[in-house]
């Protein structure tokens, strides 16, 4: 049986950057990496909104906003060396009330701190960029830019396999057993041994974590992300990307217009509870996810801590005039007839036992196995520097 250097589970943005990062450390090294799809990037990675991130949101001196400025700088000279399509569009965050003025200076000092550029525009100048968006002011960030994470991954992956490393598609892995000098990849097309493993599993981290005995003190809960797309008369309806600005108190950041780099633009995401790990419709249910979800303590707490904004959330996603009523507080021509549906996404949010959420990345290992369990946006702009750092600590288990 033939022994590669490193395994790495996942064909997601951050498994092939890190397969990627091996390889151009080591060229010589022998690297596998096992994606039970057909083609690489068909989850988190292929089913986002394609923002490159400027890091506004990040708390100072998390790995996320780190990872984030590196990363997208890393990204958009990696895109504008491949001939990857990429177009640098700017973000506007629209505050439509006083309080979210208010809430604009707060993410002010955020940005400052992280050192990114931004400008503060009064409703006039918003008026004049954006004639479509009505609002009380704006942040505009100009570095922020869209991409097609798909492509992306694939000139990662084209360019790994070109360097001699192996991609095996189709190939689930379904056991892992570390032993004094490899690991043991069980799959369901035989086994597979590596000194090293990798594992970037998304949506089953946890369950992957625990085969190889990581502490199991935290469980990746599904939340179901859905889009609307905007009819092809409103594909110039904004210039930038339209965020609106966020509630501190809420999780995530909420519905906003996003222009996509094939020329359309999308509504969304919003976040309901999904009782299927890569269910991607509305009733997609799962009995193993769901009971594993609905058995877990943290999900009940973390249910209690936010049961105002997660039943808003779910009223939003049943009926569609509470979802365009999100979208007409900044953009009020649009109308119920102007949203088609537009596939979703499902992201992985991992949740501790005591019902705290995650909200930076989670890296946790042992001797000769490293595990990526939470990768939250924005993961795919910071996947280059991510892909790195699970590198080099890759590098220094044993041998």
């Amino acid at each position: 049986m033939m022994m590669y250097d490193y395994a790495v589970i996942g064909g997601g943005i951050v498994g092939i950057s890190t397969a990627r990062s091996l390889l151009l450390n080591n060229p010589r090294c022998k690297v596998v990496v096992f994606e039970k799809e057909d083609d690489v990037a068909k989850h988190q990675t292929g089913r986002n909104s394609g923002v490159i991130h400027a890091g506004v949101y990040y708390q100072p001196g998390s790995l996320k906003a780190s990872f984030c400025k590196e990363g997208a700088k890393a990204t958009l000279e990696f895109c504008e060396e491949r001939g990857v399509p990429v177009e640098r569009c700017g973000k506007l965050i629209v505050a439509t009330n006083n309080l979210e003025l208010e809430r604009l200076h707060g993410l002010e000092e955020t940005i400052s701190a992280n050192a990114i550029g931004f400008e503060r525009i009064d409703q006039v100048e918003l008026r004049r960029r954006e004639p479509r968006i009505v609002g009380l002011g704006a942040i505009y960030v100009p570095s922020t830019a869209i991409v097609s994470y798909t492509a992306v991954v694939r000139a990662m992956a084209k360019e790994f396999t070109s360097g001699g490393g192996e991609i095996r598609l189709r190939e689930k892995v379904g056991a892992l057993a570390e032993e004094a000098q490899h690991v043991t990849v069980a799959t369901d097309r035989g086994e597979t041994r590596a000194r090293r493993l990798i594992a970037c599993a998304g949506l089953f981290a946890d369950r992957v974590a625990r085969w190889c005995g990581i502490e199991d003190d935290f469980k990746i809960v599904p939340f179901r992300g859905e889009y609307y797309r905007l009819g092809d008369d409103k594909n110039g309806i904004v210039s930038h990307l339209i965020y609106p600005v966020p509630d501190p108190a809420l999780p995530f950041l909420g519905v906003h217009l996003t222009r996509m780099i094939d020329g359309s633009v999308t509504v969304g995401p919003n976040a309901v509870l999904s009782l299927k790990r890569e269910g991607y419709s509305r009733f997609a249910f799962s009995a193993a996810d769901g009971i594993e979800t609905l058995a877990y303590p943290g999900f009940w707490r973390v249910m209690r801590q936010n049961a105002r904004s997660g039943s808003e959330e779910l009223l939003n996603s049943i009926f569609k005039h509470r979802y365009l009523a999100q979208c007409k507080k900044y953009c009020p021509e649009l109308r119920a007839g102007d949203l088609y549906d537009h596939p979703p996404g499902v992201r992985a949010q991992a949740v501790m036992k005591d019902g705290t959420l995650v909200h930076d990345f989670l890296i946790r290992r042992t001797k000769r196995t490293i595990h990526v369990c939470n990768a939250p946006s924005p993961a795919a702009t910071s996947a280059i520097p991510i892909g790195r750092e699970v590198a080099r600590q890759a590098e220094g288990l044993a041998g």
